[in-house]
């Protein structure tokens, strides 16, 4: 999967914060599943194949607003 193919539901490019695509986002593939971006956080070790990530709480509440939750 790349990136073209999924929708990107925060963090609009020059947003506060926002360089290019390097700032915490949420998109959401066409599955209707998740991908997280964020910053790599190592509060426990995940099953193998996972990973954990920090994203800031308005990066969560924009995404649900973009879906109409």
């Amino acid at each position: 999967m790349t990136r073209e193919e999924l929708t990107r539901l925060t963090g609009a490019v020059g947003g506060p914060n926002c360089d290019d695509d390097d700032c915490p986002n949420v998109y959401r593939t066409r599955n209707g599943s998740f991908v997280i971006q964020g910053n790599v956080s190592t509060a426990f070790a995940p099953p193998a194949g996972e990973g954990l990530v920090e994203i800031p709480e308005p990066v969560l509440r924009e995404a649900v607003r973009a879906l109409g939750w």
